[in-house]
């Protein structure tokens, strides 16, 4: 008897439709076909072992399986239970006649059980644009997929119950998630605030402008300055994610299967802080079977690389291309698969080996040379797709211990609110463009043009100062945002002075 079971494979964050179909005829042998990989091949014994368990047993028949479209290699354990579903119906052990309106997912364990899998939301997604009614899926991943509204989820602990599902024996309620409701309640405020600061209301203010406007970062100062608390905070001053931004996100976490049980939908921006030793393949994405990395999980959120000049220099290059196009492309011989890279770059570094270069009150030991050297491990063209330099020095006694209390996070993302909905409104007609750092050229052109007096200005800074021609560009966008946040609607003189301080890297003489 022939029957068809659907599955689906993930490619990316977006999944394709697969046919499982079983023949079970004459004969003894098992055929599997179709691009399965070692995982799909190895199902044969855990749907054996599982069946066994469960009081059922493999026909003692031929078995044919085909995983169509036949030219997708199909990767995982994914395909255990449909696998296993299929060959129960092919030889009449379970009803049919329902099997096609549902797509089924899951890994078995020896016993039976149904193990978690990775990309549920993808899957979910795909099963209610192809007009399915349900989906079957472990327990651990019904709440994941039932964010996907109009389609029935249902979460089973063991074979058992899809069995008995598909004869009818037992009626299951379906799992149900109120999406809006969801991602309201988890959009709580932080437990970290910037009130926890002392002093550094610069570092602050630099802070409130990148948030404001999208902008990268880099922070330099001595050790215990409080460069890495101070950008653990920065999420709380970040807009909330929209609805869709929190489906996206998701996504991404669900494919790399960093999603737990208990989580429906990612509501929170993403602060993502790998350590120096990271590899490149781990920090953009890849492997034998590509799966998303750090600057993906780190989409419509932070990522956050302390210790810049530490990491291996192919590391800091392969983020040149992603911190443009907002994506990376992870190609391969056969395939490629598009992850999406939207992220806000938030470094930190000591000035010098010593990390005591331009301290006020200590000296800093490193030999003439060192701290060029140093700063140099940064490549110019990655230092160029960083909008804000800011120069971090350490905390006087008299701010550590005063009693005042420092301006909450809520009250600065107010002010960051305000000034991305002045941003949305101003590029609602530029599709891919949310906020003033990215901007191309010609809405520069547009929308971040200083006034006469605003021009002089900036043209004897970059004389007097011996600033790059690079920090042109990154200075007039970045007065945009102070702009914005300022509630004007024209670049005045003093947006442009306060743009022209973030720029410390690019002056020429400050590493000696």
């Amino acid at each position: 008897m022939l029957v068809k079971v659907y599955g689906s494979a993930v490619q990316g964050i977006v999944a394709t439709l697969i046919t499982i179909e079983v023949n079970v005829s004459a004969g003894i042998k098992f055929f599997l076909v179709g691009l399965p990989d070692s995982a799909v091949k190895e199902s044969h014994e855990r749907i054996m072992s599982a069946l066994s368990y469960c009081g059922h047993k493999l026909p003692r028949k031929q078995v044919m399986i085909n995983m169509a479209p036949a030219d997708i290699r199909k990767e995982g354990s994914a395909y255990d239970l449909p696998l296993a579903i299929g060959i129960l119906a092919a030889s009449e052990c379970i009803a049919s006649d329902r099997l096609d309106r549902y797509i089924v997912m899951g890994e078995l364990s020896l016993d039976g059980s149904l193990q978690a899998i990775k990309g549920v939301l993808p899957i979910a997604i795909k099963a209610r644009e192809e007009g399915f009614q349900g989906l079957i899926v472990p327990r651990q991943n019904a709440r994941e997929a039932a964010v996907v509204n109009n389609l029935e989820v249902y979460g089973m602990d063991n074979i058992s119950e899809v069995i008995d599902f598909f004869n009818g024996v037992s009626r299951l309620e379906p799992t149900v998630v109120d999406t809006r409701a969801e991602f309201d309640r988890n959009l709580a405020v932080s437990d970290i605030d910037f009130s926890d600061v002392k002093g550094q209301e610069n570092v602050k203010r630099a802070l409130e402008v990148a948030a404001a406007g999208g902008h990268n970062i880099i922070m330099v100062g001595p050790p215990g300055a409080g460069k890495s608390m101070m950008a653990k905070r920065l999420p709380s001053i970040l807009p909330p994610l929209t609805l869709h931004e929190a489906l996206e996100t998701t996504k991404i976490h669900s494919v790399a299967g960093s999603m737990d049980g208990n989580t429906s939908l990612i509501a929170r921006r993403p602060f993502r802080s790998p350590h120096h030793t990271i590899s490149d393949v781990a920090l953009v994405g890849g492997g034998t079977f590509p799966q998303p990395g750090e600057i993906s999980l780190a989409h419509n959120g932070v990522l956050f690389l302390d210790e810049l000049p530490e990491f291996k220099r192919s590391v800091l290059e392969v983020m040149r291309q992603p911190l443009e196009d907002r994506k990376i492309c992870i190609s391969r011989a056969k395939f490629a698969i598009e992850y999406p890279a939207s992220f806000m770059l938030v470094a930190s570094m000591n000035p010098c080996p010593c990390g005591y270069h331009n301290h006020p009150e200590r000296d800093c030991v490193c030999a003439p040379g060192v701290v060029q050297r140093y700063l140099s491990r940064i490549s110019g063209p990655l230092l160029d797709r960083i909008d804000i330099h800011i120069e971090i020095v350490p905390v006087p006694f008299e701010k550590l211990s005063e009693e005042r209390t420092a301006e909450h996070s809520s009250q600065i993302r107010e002010r960051v609110i305000r000034a991305r909905e002045i941003q949305a409104q101003r590029f609602r007609n530029v599709p891919g463009v949310y906020c003033n750092a990215q901007m191309s050229s010609k809405l520069q052109r547009e929308y971040a043009q200083p006034d006469a007096a605003g021009a002089e200005l900036l043209k004897q800074a970059m004389s007097r100062l011996n600033l790059s021609a690079r920090a042109y560009d990154r200075i007039l966008k970045l007065s945009r945002t102070i702009a914005d946040l300022d509630g004007s609607e024209k670049i005045l003189p003093k947006h442009l002075a306060e743009a022209i301080n973030y720029r410390n890297l690019d002056r020429e003489g400050w590493a000696g």
